[in-house]
């Protein structure tokens, strides 16, 4: 079953479509560059301010679409768990001499993990204490056992469909057949009025629209890797006959509402686009080497912009990539090392480069998916399941340890709907909600951001310091 595409205002939806519509290369207006340099004061000092705004904090999601198979990042280590692994993964079990084993602070259940080594950046974070690991967590309509699964007792809508399940990830609605906002948008709208600039939008996606970021006042900004969408085809003199015609059309007046909403909606764009780059063109240069591959360059450019959100007044920034390729329902054993060793470098670079600026107690990346992978494998991968593994990464986390319960791992046993599908033992919002508390939001607002939280037992999983 499709869901619903984003309620958004026509005035988001037409600065997005906009920003989305414009060319990647091009120079800009020097005149309002003159006029948007004076509103950053971007100046050297100014950039590096982040390091001594304590009240700064950043959030960072790395949705990793297609449903990642945390079955084969966190594996079961002492000999006879990893003896029933191997024997129920079959083809896709990861040998024992590749898995890097790791201790935990204070979790236990009888077993001993450890980390692949395609994520071996990851597990040098866990052993420094900056990385945590969350096991089995996944949409829940209420906490749900297996005969509630059995029988069909309040479980959320299209278990296994991509769509619905991203959804509901970014939503943190599974009862809600309708979607009108992601939970990094409520999130947003709650702690705006703690940013002074309205110039630019608090949430940044490079990764373009998604459903996690979608508010009711405070819509996601859309940027690539290279930064801000601008126009292609005018001087920064602002004489070229392209610019003038461009300026001629959006400054006329138009009687047709939606030609002028369309204008003005124009004008509005090419501006966030000229103040973006501008501030960008004075952020200080890292020092960070981040690899050369999608999801680090995304992450690099999330670096830049956390550069110099001081010189933009900003306290609180939401960021979102989406990193595809993730369902791997064949050569499992071929693609999903890639990934990995893709996504854990560039996760490496990128916190090693929130070091280097001073922030990486106030900036939190944490992955989410559209669901786990089977237990047991099909001919050459995986197919969809439910409950998953994720981890979070910053200076401020309480990390090298595992939270919430990991599965049984036992094929048929009391956490498996079939195949090693695991019912989640912790749910996606005592997820959020442990992540929107160290970000800002209140007891009282943390029902407006996740307003089904009070069906579970914490607000606070514990792997935020």
């Amino acid at each position: 079953m499709n869901s619903p595409a984003p309620e958004l205002d026509r005035r988001s939806f037409l600065r997005q479509a906009c920003c989305a519509a414009v060319g990647t290369t091009g120079i800009l207006s020097a005149m309002s560059q003159l006029k948007l340099i004076g509103a950053i004061a971007a100046d050297s000092t100014a950039v590096r301010r982040a390091a001594a705004d304590a009240d700064y904090r950043a959030l960072v999601c790395i949705f990793l679409s297609g449903g990642n198979d945390g079955n084969s990042v966190l594996i079961p280590y002492d000999t006879a768990s990893h003896a029933g692994y191997a024997s129920a993964r079959a083809d896709l079990a990861i040998p024992r001499e590749q898995v890097l084993p790791i201790s935990a602070r204070r979790y236990t259940d009888g077993r001993s993990y450890g980390l692949n080594r395609d994520v071996a950046e990851i597990k040098a974070l866990y052993d420094q204490g900056k990385v945590a690991l969350l096991g089995n967590v996944g949409t829940l309509v209420r906490p749900t056992t297996l005969a509630d699964y059995n029988a069909g007792i309040a479980l959320p809508s299209q278990l296994y469909s991509h769509l619905d399940q991203s959804v509901q990830w970014q939503s943190s609605l599974p009862d809600e057949s309708i979607f009108r906002t992601g939970w990094g948008g409520r999130m947003a709208d709650v702690v705006d009025a703690m940013n002074v600039n309205s110039e630019i939008s608090m949430s940044i996606s490079v990764g373009g629209r998604n459903y996690f970021q979608v508010g009711k006042s405070v819509s996601a900004y859309v940027v690539n890797s290279g930064g801000a969408e601008v126009l292609n085809g005018y001087n920064s003199s602002g004489g070229s006959p392209l610019y003038k015609s461009f300026k001629e059309i959006v400054d006329a007046r138009f009687e047709s509402l939606l030609a002028s909403s369309f204008s003005s909606t124009t004008k509005d764009a090419v501006k966030d686009s000229e103040y973006l780059s501008t501030a960008l063109s004075r952020a200080q240069v890292l020092k960070t080497v981040f690899p050369d591959n999608y999801t680090a360059q995304r992450l690099k450019m999330i670096a830049r912009l956390i550069s110099i959100a001081p010189a933009m007044g900003l306290k609180r920034q939401v960021f979102f990539i989406d990193v595809g390729g993730y369902d791997s329902h064949g050569q499992q054993a071929t693609a999903h090392p890639l990934l990995l060793r893709e996504l854990s470098t560039a996760m490496k670079a990128f916190y090693d480069s929130t070091v280097e600026l001073g922030v990486e107690r106030q900036v939190t990346t944490f992955t989410s998916s559209d669901f786990g992978r089977t237990y047991t494998p099909n001919s050459g991968g995986t197919d969809h399941a439910w409950g998953n593994l994720q981890w979070v990464m910053g200076g401020a986390v309480a990390g090298g340890d595992i939270y919430g319960k990991m599965p049984s791992l036992m094929v048929g046993g009391p956490d498996d709907t079939g195949r090693g599908r695991w019912i989640p033992s912790t749910s996606v919002d005592e997820y959020n909600a442990t992540l929107a508390r160290w970000f800002g939001v209140s007891e009282t607002n943390l029902p407006v951001v996740l307003p089904n939280i009070g069906r579970f037992a914490k607000r606070d999983l514990g792997f935020m310091a």
